[in-house]
């Protein structure tokens, strides 16, 4: 994986035959209290080494479009103006790269929640996507399909097992988040990317403490052992993740620590 070039939504990256492109949506503010300890409790005491923007933790929202030349997804889709004037910058993100968003025919979602699948529809009303032909989303999450999304709901192809979506993306279901929380197997011959949506939502301190959870993980203890089991996958040689709430662009490779495992970005 290596970094091509970049600007000030967008950092586009070279992974063997493939181009990943990581697209910034913005940002969203989130108390501490967020964070839960092994009991479900709020933490405690947050560490020195966590930053907070005016006492809140800044959660950074990023997609991603994954491209061969030929085939090409585009794995979540930010929160459009569904969550306030921080976000919903994922369309001057494609605009930036280069990206039309009329040649968008392929969306995988990794969970139900706003800041992944809202972008899906734009701010005055219409689709953001217009030649939209399949949105994969788990088939626990595919409830979200009502109201302002409802227009999309015919496209939704519901994931219940790992499955292939195109020549180099399998979808495996990654429960713990949600029910239909759901990662991207990305393959080349440069190795194996993990697209893994909310698998870490404060990467100051969840590689290096893993078992801390998120308040709004549905199953706290799942969350915990999928995240436990990525990060063992991601520590071998030539893998790689790109997370939605990882320090933007969010691209970076997993090595183990002392008590846990470290984040090594690639931009």
């Amino acid at each position: 994986m290596r970094f091509v070039s970049g600007g000030q939504y967008h950092a586009r990256f070279a992974f063997g035959d493939l181009q990943v492109v990581s697209l910034y949506d913005g940002y969203i503010d989130m108390p501490p209290t967020r964070l839960r300890d092994e009991s479900g409790n709020p933490l405690a005491v947050v560490p020195d080494t966590v930053p907070l923007a005016e006492g809140n933790l800044r959660l950074p929202v990023n997609a991603f479009y994954i491209t061969d030349g030929t085939q090409s997804v585009l794995i979540d889709t930010g929160a459009s103006d569904a969550l306030g004037p921080t976000m919903g910058l994922l369309y001057d993100a494609l605009a930036e790269a280069g990206i039309e968003r009329g040649d968008i025919t392929d969306v995988a979602i990794t969970h139900r929640h706003g800041d992944h699948v809202h972008g899906l529809i734009a701010p005055d009303g219409s689709e953001a996507f217009p030649q939209l032909q399949t949105v994969w989303i788990g088939a626990g999450d595919t409830a979200v399909f009502t109201g302002r999304l409802e227009p999309i709901r015919d496209r939704a192809v519901p994931i219940e097992d790992m499955v292939a979506i195109n020549d180099w993306v399998t979808a495996v279901p990654a429960p713990g988040h949600t029910p239909g929380h759901t990662i991207y197997d990305v393959r080349s011959s440069a190795g194996q990317l993990l697209v893994w949506g909310d698998t870490v939502h404060v990467p100051s301190l969840q590689f290096d403490q893993p078992h801390i959870a998120w308040e709004f993980d549905g199953d706290q203890s799942e969350a915990r052992t999928t995240r436990a089991a990525l990060l063992e996958q991601l520590s071998e040689p030539d893998r790689f993740v790109a997370g939605a709430h990882l320090d933007s662009p969010g691209v970076a490779r997993v090595t183990r620590a002392d008590r846990g495992y470290a984040v090594e970005y690639l931009a």
